[in-house]
Protein backbone atom coordinates (compact mmCIF):
# COMPACT_ATOMS: atom_id res chain seq x y z
CA UNK A 1 0.00 0.00 0.00
CA UNK A 2 1.25 3.45 -0.86
CA UNK A 3 1.21 5.98 2.00
CA UNK A 4 -1.35 8.77 1.77
CA UNK A 5 0.34 12.04 0.93
CA UNK A 6 -1.47 15.38 0.91
CA UNK A 7 -0.95 16.89 -2.50
CA UNK A 8 0.07 20.53 -2.67
CA UNK A 9 -2.78 22.84 -3.62
CA UNK A 10 -2.39 25.57 -6.21
CA UNK A 11 -2.64 29.15 -4.96
CA UNK A 12 -6.09 30.75 -5.26
CA UNK A 13 -6.80 32.43 -8.55
CA UNK A 14 -9.15 35.21 -9.55
CA UNK A 15 -11.22 32.57 -11.34
CA UNK A 16 -11.92 30.81 -8.03
CA UNK A 17 -13.19 34.03 -6.45
CA UNK A 18 -15.32 34.75 -9.48
CA UNK A 19 -17.19 31.50 -8.88
CA UNK A 20 -17.85 32.41 -5.19
CA UNK A 21 -18.52 36.14 -5.23
CA UNK A 22 -21.63 36.09 -7.40
CA UNK A 23 -23.30 33.91 -4.77
CA UNK A 24 -22.46 36.37 -2.00
CA UNK A 25 -23.55 39.30 -4.13
CA UNK A 26 -26.80 37.53 -4.96
CA UNK A 27 -27.45 36.88 -1.29
CA UNK A 28 -26.91 40.55 -0.51
CA UNK A 29 -29.28 41.57 -3.29
CA UNK A 30 -31.87 39.12 -1.98
CA UNK A 31 -31.59 40.49 1.54
CA UNK A 32 -31.97 44.04 0.30
CA UNK A 33 -34.96 43.01 -1.77
CA UNK A 34 -36.63 41.51 1.28
CA UNK A 35 -35.90 44.48 3.58
CA UNK A 36 -39.17 46.25 2.78
CA UNK A 37 -40.95 46.25 6.13
CA UNK A 38 -41.87 49.83 6.99
CA UNK A 39 -40.42 51.50 10.08
CA UNK A 40 -42.61 51.66 13.19
CA UNK A 41 -44.77 54.68 13.84
CA UNK A 42 -43.89 56.83 16.85
CA UNK A 43 -46.70 58.03 19.09
CA UNK A 44 -45.95 60.75 21.62
CA UNK A 45 -47.37 61.16 25.09
CA UNK A 46 -49.92 63.83 24.16
CA UNK A 47 -51.36 61.71 21.34
CA UNK A 48 -51.65 58.67 23.59
CA UNK A 49 -53.27 60.43 26.55
CA UNK A 50 -55.83 62.22 24.37
CA UNK A 51 -56.98 59.05 22.60
CA UNK A 52 -56.86 56.10 25.02
CA UNK A 53 -59.67 55.86 27.55
CA UNK A 54 -60.22 54.00 30.81
CA UNK A 55 -63.30 52.16 29.53
CA UNK A 56 -61.31 50.69 26.63
CA UNK A 57 -58.64 49.48 29.02
CA UNK A 58 -61.07 47.81 31.42
CA UNK A 59 -62.82 45.84 28.70
CA UNK A 60 -59.54 44.70 27.13
CA UNK A 61 -57.84 43.81 30.42
CA UNK A 62 -60.83 41.83 31.69
CA UNK A 63 -60.82 39.78 28.49
CA UNK A 64 -57.04 39.32 28.79
CA UNK A 65 -57.37 37.92 32.32
CA UNK A 66 -59.95 35.47 31.04
CA UNK A 67 -57.65 34.38 28.21
CA UNK A 68 -54.72 34.09 30.62
CA UNK A 69 -56.64 31.69 32.85
CA UNK A 70 -57.46 29.55 29.81
CA UNK A 71 -53.80 29.28 28.84
CA UNK A 72 -54.31 31.46 25.77
CA UNK A 73 -51.63 34.03 26.58
CA UNK A 74 -47.90 33.55 26.15
CA UNK A 75 -46.56 35.67 29.00
CA UNK A 76 -43.03 35.32 30.39
CA UNK A 77 -41.98 36.14 33.92
CA UNK A 78 -40.96 39.84 34.03
CA UNK A 79 -37.36 40.95 33.76
CA UNK A 80 -36.14 43.37 36.41
CA UNK A 81 -33.07 45.62 36.16
CA UNK A 82 -32.07 47.45 39.32
CA UNK A 83 -30.27 50.77 38.93
CA UNK A 84 -28.38 51.09 42.20
CA UNK A 85 -27.65 54.58 43.41
CA UNK A 86 -24.18 55.91 42.66
CA UNK A 87 -22.54 59.20 41.82
CA UNK A 88 -23.39 58.54 38.17
CA UNK A 89 -26.86 56.98 38.29
CA UNK A 90 -30.00 55.92 40.13
CA UNK A 91 -31.66 54.95 42.22
CA UNK A 92 -34.33 53.39 40.03
CA UNK A 93 -35.80 50.24 38.56
CA UNK A 94 -36.62 48.94 35.12
CA UNK A 95 -39.36 46.36 34.53
CA UNK A 96 -39.70 44.60 31.18
CA UNK A 97 -42.95 42.76 30.52
CA UNK A 98 -44.92 41.63 27.52
CA UNK A 99 -47.02 38.95 25.96
CA UNK A 100 -49.17 37.68 23.14
CA UNK A 101 -52.89 36.88 23.43
CA UNK A 102 -53.94 34.04 21.14
CA UNK A 103 -55.88 35.18 18.09
CA UNK A 104 -54.96 38.87 18.27
CA UNK A 105 -53.11 40.74 15.56
CA UNK A 106 -50.34 42.24 17.71
CA UNK A 107 -47.97 41.36 20.51
CA UNK A 108 -46.32 43.77 22.92
CA UNK A 109 -43.13 44.36 24.88
CA UNK A 110 -43.21 47.07 27.56
CA UNK A 111 -40.30 48.88 29.20
CA UNK A 112 -41.31 50.61 32.46
CA UNK A 113 -38.74 52.76 34.26
CA UNK A 114 -39.87 53.49 37.81
CA UNK A 115 -38.77 54.79 41.20
CA UNK A 116 -36.29 57.34 39.87
CA UNK A 117 -37.20 59.53 42.83
CA UNK A 118 -34.34 62.00 42.34
CA UNK A 119 -36.13 63.15 39.20
CA UNK A 120 -38.61 65.04 41.36
CA UNK A 121 -35.91 67.46 42.47
CA UNK A 122 -35.16 68.09 38.79
CA UNK A 123 -38.77 68.81 37.93
CA UNK A 124 -39.15 65.45 36.17
CA UNK A 125 -41.53 62.56 36.84
CA UNK A 126 -40.08 59.55 38.70
CA UNK A 127 -41.31 57.14 36.02
CA UNK A 128 -41.23 56.79 32.24
CA UNK A 129 -41.55 54.07 29.65
CA UNK A 130 -42.34 52.85 26.16
CA UNK A 131 -44.53 50.17 24.62
CA UNK A 132 -43.38 48.41 21.47
CA UNK A 133 -46.33 46.90 19.61
CA UNK A 134 -45.46 44.36 16.90
CA UNK A 135 -47.30 42.74 14.02
CA UNK A 136 -48.26 39.19 14.96
CA UNK A 137 -48.30 38.11 11.31
CA UNK A 138 -44.74 39.08 10.39
CA UNK A 139 -43.05 40.17 13.62
CA UNK A 140 -42.37 43.72 12.47
CA UNK A 141 -42.57 46.54 15.03
CA UNK A 142 -45.69 48.55 14.21
CA UNK A 143 -45.61 51.30 16.78
CA UNK A 144 -43.46 52.74 19.54
CA UNK A 145 -45.65 54.37 22.16
CA UNK A 146 -43.81 56.89 24.34
CA UNK A 147 -46.43 56.55 27.05
CA UNK A 148 -44.36 57.53 30.10
CA UNK A 149 -46.38 55.09 32.23
CA UNK A 150 -49.80 56.32 31.07
CA UNK A 151 -50.62 53.01 29.36
CA UNK A 152 -49.11 51.09 32.28
CA UNK A 153 -51.25 53.03 34.74
CA UNK A 154 -54.31 52.51 32.54
CA UNK A 155 -53.89 48.74 32.50
CA UNK A 156 -53.00 48.67 36.23
CA UNK A 157 -56.10 50.66 37.14
CA UNK A 158 -58.14 48.42 34.86
CA UNK A 159 -56.96 45.36 36.79
CA UNK A 160 -58.14 47.01 40.00
CA UNK A 161 -61.52 47.71 38.41
CA UNK A 162 -61.85 44.07 37.32
CA UNK A 163 -61.03 42.98 40.89
CA UNK A 164 -63.65 45.34 42.33
CA UNK A 165 -66.24 44.16 39.82
CA UNK A 166 -65.82 40.50 40.80
CA UNK A 167 -64.66 40.58 44.45
CA UNK A 168 -66.48 43.47 46.15
CA UNK A 169 -70.00 43.53 47.58
CA UNK A 170 -72.34 45.73 45.56
CA UNK A 171 -73.29 47.71 48.66
CA UNK A 172 -69.67 48.51 49.65
CA UNK A 173 -69.46 52.29 49.93
CA UNK A 174 -66.31 53.22 51.85
CA UNK A 175 -62.89 52.95 50.21
CA UNK A 176 -59.42 53.43 51.67
CA UNK A 177 -56.21 54.19 49.80
CA UNK A 178 -52.88 53.40 51.44
CA UNK A 179 -50.51 55.46 49.33
CA UNK A 180 -51.46 58.65 47.50
CA UNK A 181 -49.45 58.17 44.32
CA UNK A 182 -50.24 57.66 40.66
CA UNK A 183 -51.07 53.95 40.95
CA UNK A 184 -53.84 54.47 43.49
CA UNK A 185 -55.06 57.43 41.45
CA UNK A 186 -55.32 55.09 38.46
CA UNK A 187 -57.14 52.55 40.62
CA UNK A 188 -59.65 55.12 41.85
CA UNK A 189 -60.29 56.49 38.36
CA UNK A 190 -60.83 53.08 36.78
CA UNK A 191 -62.98 51.74 39.62
CA UNK A 192 -65.39 54.68 39.25
CA UNK A 193 -66.48 53.03 35.99
CA UNK A 194 -67.64 49.84 37.73
CA UNK A 195 -68.57 50.82 41.31
CA UNK A 196 -69.94 53.83 43.18
CA UNK A 197 -68.13 54.70 46.39
CA UNK A 198 -69.68 57.29 48.70
CA UNK A 199 -66.66 58.21 50.81
CA UNK A 200 -62.97 57.54 51.07
CA UNK A 201 -59.84 57.94 53.15
CA UNK A 202 -56.18 58.14 52.26
CA UNK A 203 -53.01 57.63 54.26
CA UNK A 204 -49.49 58.22 52.99
CA UNK A 205 -46.12 59.21 54.34
CA UNK A 206 -46.12 62.34 52.15
CA UNK A 207 -48.87 64.52 53.59
CA UNK A 208 -48.79 67.03 50.74
CA UNK A 209 -49.18 64.23 48.21
CA UNK A 210 -52.06 62.72 50.18
CA UNK A 211 -53.84 66.07 50.33
CA UNK A 212 -53.43 66.57 46.59
CA UNK A 213 -54.70 63.02 46.00
CA UNK A 214 -57.78 63.60 48.15
CA UNK A 215 -58.62 66.86 46.40
CA UNK A 216 -58.28 65.30 42.95
CA UNK A 217 -60.53 62.37 43.87
CA UNK A 218 -63.20 64.67 45.30
CA UNK A 219 -63.03 67.07 42.34
CA UNK A 220 -63.03 64.41 39.62
CA UNK A 221 -64.98 61.49 41.11
CA UNK A 222 -67.38 63.37 43.35
CA UNK A 223 -67.08 61.67 46.73
CA UNK A 224 -65.49 63.17 49.86
CA UNK A 225 -61.99 62.06 50.86
CA UNK A 226 -60.42 62.38 54.30
CA UNK A 227 -56.65 62.56 54.75
CA UNK A 228 -55.72 60.51 57.83
CA UNK A 229 -52.75 60.83 60.17
CA UNK A 230 -52.46 57.06 60.71
CA UNK A 231 -53.11 54.01 58.60
CA UNK A 232 -55.34 52.62 61.36
CA UNK A 233 -57.61 55.66 61.12
CA UNK A 234 -57.73 55.34 57.34
CA UNK A 235 -58.66 51.65 57.46
CA UNK A 236 -61.45 52.03 60.03
CA UNK A 237 -64.64 50.47 58.63
CA UNK A 238 -63.29 50.48 55.04
CA UNK A 239 -65.06 48.04 52.72
CA UNK A 240 -62.33 48.18 50.06
CA UNK A 241 -58.64 48.86 50.64
CA UNK A 242 -56.14 49.70 47.92
CA UNK A 243 -52.45 49.48 48.81
CA UNK A 244 -49.93 50.87 46.35
CA UNK A 245 -46.62 51.67 48.03
CA UNK A 246 -42.98 50.67 47.54
CA UNK A 247 -42.91 49.26 51.08
CA UNK A 248 -40.50 46.51 52.07
CA UNK A 249 -42.47 45.76 55.27
CA UNK A 250 -46.22 45.43 55.92
CA UNK A 251 -48.22 48.65 55.90
CA UNK A 252 -51.23 47.34 57.88
CA UNK A 253 -52.28 44.70 60.40
CA UNK A 254 -55.05 42.11 60.45
CA UNK A 255 -56.76 43.72 63.45
CA UNK A 256 -57.10 47.01 61.58
CA UNK A 257 -59.26 45.49 58.83
CA UNK A 258 -63.00 45.06 58.57
CA UNK A 259 -63.59 41.26 58.53
CA UNK A 260 -65.41 41.48 55.19
CA UNK A 261 -62.99 43.88 53.48
CA UNK A 262 -61.52 43.43 50.03
CA UNK A 263 -57.82 44.33 49.86
CA UNK A 264 -56.40 45.06 46.43
CA UNK A 265 -52.61 45.11 46.76
CA UNK A 266 -50.53 46.33 43.83
CA UNK A 267 -47.32 47.56 45.43
CA UNK A 268 -45.28 44.36 45.42
CA UNK A 269 -43.76 43.64 42.04
CA UNK A 270 -40.30 42.41 43.01
CA UNK A 271 -38.88 40.17 45.75
CA UNK A 272 -37.77 43.07 47.95
CA UNK A 273 -41.29 44.44 48.46
CA UNK A 274 -44.14 43.50 50.79
CA UNK A 275 -47.25 45.43 51.84
CA UNK A 276 -49.49 42.75 53.33
CA UNK A 277 -48.50 40.75 56.44
CA UNK A 278 -48.51 36.99 56.12
CA UNK A 279 -51.20 36.73 58.81
CA UNK A 280 -53.59 38.67 56.56
CA UNK A 281 -52.69 36.53 53.56
CA UNK A 282 -53.36 33.32 55.48
CA UNK A 283 -56.69 34.62 56.83
CA UNK A 284 -57.91 35.78 53.42
CA UNK A 285 -59.52 34.19 50.42
CA UNK A 286 -56.56 34.98 48.18
CA UNK A 287 -56.84 35.84 44.49
CA UNK A 288 -53.78 36.37 42.27
CA UNK A 289 -53.42 37.90 38.83
CA UNK A 290 -50.92 35.13 38.00
CA UNK A 291 -50.01 32.62 40.71
CA UNK A 292 -46.60 31.65 39.32
CA UNK A 293 -45.64 35.33 39.21
CA UNK A 294 -47.11 36.31 42.58
CA UNK A 295 -45.20 33.46 44.22
CA UNK A 296 -41.96 35.05 43.01
CA UNK A 297 -42.50 38.80 43.24
CA UNK A 298 -45.94 39.42 44.77
CA UNK A 299 -47.38 39.34 48.27
CA UNK A 300 -47.75 35.56 48.04
CA UNK A 301 -43.96 35.24 47.98
CA UNK A 302 -43.62 36.35 51.61
CA UNK A 303 -46.31 33.94 52.83
CA UNK A 304 -44.63 31.04 51.03
CA UNK A 305 -41.23 32.00 52.43
CA UNK A 306 -42.74 32.17 55.94
CA UNK A 307 -44.15 28.68 55.49
CA UNK A 308 -47.77 29.67 56.12
CA UNK A 309 -49.04 29.24 52.54
CA UNK A 310 -48.32 27.42 49.30
CA UNK A 311 -49.45 28.13 45.77
CA UNK A 312 -52.20 25.56 46.29
CA UNK A 313 -53.71 27.73 49.04
CA UNK A 314 -54.58 30.45 46.53
CA UNK A 315 -58.32 30.43 45.91
CA UNK A 316 -58.19 31.50 42.26
CA UNK A 317 -56.52 33.53 39.59
CA UNK A 318 -58.50 36.62 38.68
CA UNK A 319 -59.13 35.26 35.18
CA UNK A 320 -60.76 32.14 36.60
CA UNK A 321 -63.26 34.36 38.40
CA UNK A 322 -63.81 36.40 35.23
CA UNK A 323 -64.51 33.17 33.33
CA UNK A 324 -66.90 31.92 36.00
CA UNK A 325 -64.92 28.74 36.67
CA UNK A 326 -64.33 29.84 40.28
CA UNK A 327 -66.43 32.19 42.43
CA UNK A 328 -65.40 35.65 43.47
CA UNK A 329 -67.05 37.01 46.58
CA UNK A 330 -69.70 34.69 47.99
CA UNK A 331 -70.36 36.21 51.43
CA UNK A 332 -68.70 38.34 54.09
CA UNK A 333 -65.23 36.79 53.86
CA UNK A 334 -61.95 38.73 53.86
CA UNK A 335 -60.53 38.81 50.31
CA UNK A 336 -57.01 39.71 49.22
CA UNK A 337 -56.26 40.35 45.54
CA UNK A 338 -52.54 40.21 44.75
CA UNK A 339 -51.83 42.25 41.61
CA UNK A 340 -48.25 42.13 40.32
CA UNK A 341 -49.02 43.32 36.79
CA UNK A 342 -48.91 40.80 33.95
CA UNK A 343 -47.72 40.85 30.37
CA UNK A 344 -51.26 39.89 29.39
CA UNK A 345 -52.43 43.33 30.49
CA UNK A 346 -49.64 44.97 28.48
CA UNK A 347 -50.54 42.91 25.41
CA UNK A 348 -54.18 43.93 25.83
CA UNK A 349 -53.56 47.66 26.14
CA UNK A 350 -50.98 47.48 23.34
CA UNK A 351 -53.61 45.95 21.04
CA UNK A 352 -56.08 48.68 22.00
CA UNK A 353 -53.51 51.41 21.40
CA UNK A 354 -52.69 50.11 17.94
CA UNK A 355 -56.35 49.68 16.99
CA UNK A 356 -57.11 53.25 18.09
CA UNK A 357 -54.02 55.05 16.83
CA UNK A 358 -52.52 52.83 14.14
CA UNK A 359 -55.03 53.88 11.52
CA UNK A 360 -54.65 57.62 12.18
Amino acid sequence: LRPLVRQPQPPPTSDMFSRVLPTARSLGHARRAMATLPPPQLFDYATITSNLKVSQAIEAVEAAFGALAKGEVDVPIPMHIGIDESAAAGPGDCHIKGGYIFGTTTWTVKLANVSFYKNVDKGLPPGSGVFIVCDATNGAPLGIFQENRYMTDLRTGAAGAVAVKHCVNRDADKVCFVGGGVINLAMATACASVHDFRSGTVFGLDMAQSEAFAKQITDELGYPMTVCDTVEDALADADVVFTATPAAAPVLELGMLKPSATIIASGSDQPTKQEIPVEVQKASRMVCDLVRQCSRVGELRSAIEAGVMTEDDVHAELGEIVNGTKPGRVGDELILVDLTGTGAQDAAIGQVAWEVLGSK
